[in-house]
């Protein structure tokens, strides 16, 4: 019981430093929207790397060790365009507001169309990070029961990773709301469904999901964030600051998660 309730509480430290992340919105003025678009290219930049570089590499190496090299690649490739299918059909399904490309955004905060967007932004972002911090919270739960010299590094790294995670959420919900109590609340849910959904899958579900159908499931969850960056966190960035604000935000983004891994691995 000790060695659960100790796992529990890693994976608990590593999901809830998306309210680190989310913090930051306490800091950040309205109306700066050059903060927006740096912070939403930032976010695209950490979710596309950490998507391809290390959910999507362990998704094939998983498979690939199960069933071989050439059925690892491909069953981890229809893992990864399945998810982007699923929240696609997602996107699609919910209603669209009016597009706000078409207006000149003087003001963010007073403008209800950017703010309807910026909410079914912060909404997606969350639902993708919610889907990413299952699988990603199993395996920290697991990997801290079965082999506890590697838990800590292992919670430094996912911390890392969802400190910007929090910022995804934090900043479109509370330039959408002005409301620094909800942004924090969004955040901090969406983080504490990582040690949540560790325990319930852990309890539940465990003795049916094994090794395979983690692989399938960091796929999926890389299709997801991939699809999220590129149709809502990238163009909104854009939308609302300079065009090269958004991209400097997403090489940054990308270079720290790059050196995190480095430095972690």
């Amino acid at each position: 019981m000790n060695n659960i309730l100790w796992a529990f509480g890693l994976t608990m430290i590593a999901g809830l430093s998306t309210g680190i992340g989310s913090a930051l919105a306490f800091f950040t003025k309205k109306t700066n929207k050059k903060v927006l678009s740096i912070s939403l290219g930032f976010s695209a930049g950490v979710m596309i790397f950490v998507s391809l570089a290390e959910l999507y590499e362990e998704s094939v190496s998983i498979l690939s060790g199960l069933l071989g090299e050439s059925n690892g690649q491909w069953l981890g490739l229809i893992s990864f365009f399945s998810g982007i299918l699923v929240i696609a059909i997602i996107d699609k399904l919910i209603p669209e507001v009016e597009n706000p490309h078409e207006i000149e955004l003087v003001e963010v905060m007073n403008n209800p169309v950017a703010q309807r967007h910026l909410l079914r932004l912060s909404g997606f972002t969350a639902l993708a990070i919610v889907l990413h911090n299952l699988p990603e919270g199993l395996a920290t739960f697991i990997s801290a029961l079965q082999k506890p010299s590697i838990a800590y590094p292992i919670v430094v790294a996912i911390a890392i990773h969802n400190i910007p995670e929090g910022i995804a959420i934090s900043i479109p919900m509370y330039y959408a709301t002005g409301s620094r109590r909800k942004a924090f609340y969004l955040s901090f849910l969406s983080g504490l469904s990582e040690p949540i959904g560790a325990l319930v899958f852990y309890l539940i579900f465990r003795p049916i999901v094994g090794d395979m159908m983690l692989g399938i499931l960091y796929g999926v969850v890389a299709g997801i964030m991939i699809y999220i960056s590129i149709d809502e966190l990238l163009p909104s960035a854009q939308k609302y600051g300079e065009h090269h604000l958004s991209i400097y935000g997403m090489i940054i983004g990308m270079l720290i998660m790059a050196i995190s891994l480095i430095i972690l691995s």
